[in-house]
């Protein structure tokens, strides 16, 4: 999500299998990619590394990596792009592909949002009033027929193979892992106490979802796994109880970035994240 605008489970397995480390043995080595729906921006405690990023040290990577007892690189950064994996984000910021090796034994990426600019497209779908006192996001991306955000979005998909081409030759020891985006609003929504009408919460949601089904059908096709963390996120939407939710609303209740995960969702994608890992059965075990 791009960071800058807003404020600014089902495992498809082909990866080498990952197992947590044993007392004795080395921990697996760790590297987490993507954008700030890993980075968990705005949620404590922030991590002092890389201000810029707005990266937390309670975000999904760190609490799969202390499920798996591994030894984690987060280089995930807050609006990060495909671009960023690459290029430095920030002066400062080195590419995030710059911490991958040979001996990397996990890679998790979550990236795509910013590129297609899938969330930003929620600003627009704000509606305060009921309807009919305001305009659809639904009725505007489609109309003439086409849906042009998910037209973006098949159009950038090459793109996320290149980066998991990328990965692979950077780290072809590790088993990489696709994290997908969750679930941001329940069927129909829930105007007004988020400001999006049922047209335009199912056209959101559907959004999302086929940016996720993207980056599953790509993960396939490049030998990585999908981690699916939208069913786990089922009752845990923007419109469930505060103490529920797992993905903040426009209004944050606990501290995150708008639309981004809190602790709770963090820590579920996390351990969904950690099962994924050690649930990757295509190879023998590697011996740590």
């Amino acid at each position: 999500m791009a960071l800058a605008t807003v404020l600014s489970t089902g495992v498809l397995s082909a990866a080498p299998p990952v197992t947590a480390a044993s007392a004795t043995a080395e921990p697996p080595r760790y590297v987490a990619l993507g954008d700030s729906y890993a980075a968990a921006p705005l949620v404590p405690p922030a991590d002092p590394a890389d201000p810029m990023c707005l990266r937390s040290l309670a975000g999904y990577p760190r609490v799969a990596a202390e499920e798996l007892g591994a030894r984690l690189t987060d280089v995930t950064c807050s609006a990060a792009t495909a671009a960023h994996l690459s290029t430095p984000q920030h002066p400062g910021t080195a590419p995030q592909y710059d911490a991958l090796t040979p001996a990397t034994d996990i890679v998790s990426v979550t990236i795509g949002g910013n590129d297609t600019d899938v969330f930003d497209e929620a600003l627009g779908c704000v509606n305060v009033l009921p309807e009919p006192y305001g305009t659809s996001c639904a009725e505007e991306n489609t109309a003439g027929g086409t849906d042009r955000v998910r037209a973006r979005i098949d159009a950038w998909a090459p793109v996320f193979g290149t980066v998991l081409d990328e990965i692979a030759r950077r780290a072809p020891n590790a088993g990489v892992f696709v994290v997908g985006y969750g679930n941001y609003l329940r069927p129909d929504g829930c105007h007004p106490a988020q400001p999006f009408w049922k047209k335009d919460a199912n056209y959101l949601q559907g959004v999302v979802d086929h940016l996720s089904g993207t980056l599953r059908r790509t993960a396939e096709e490049h030998g990585a796994t999908f981690v699916d963390t939208h069913t786990p996120g089922t009752g845990h939407d923007i419109c469930a109880a505060p103490a529920d939710r797992y993905i903040e609303g426009l209004a944050p209740i606990r501290p995150a970035a708008p639309l981004h995960p809190n602790t709770s969702g963090a820590r579920a994608i996390g351990a969904v994240l950690a099962a994924a890992v050690r649930g990757a059965d295509t190879a023998p075990p590697k011996a740590w």
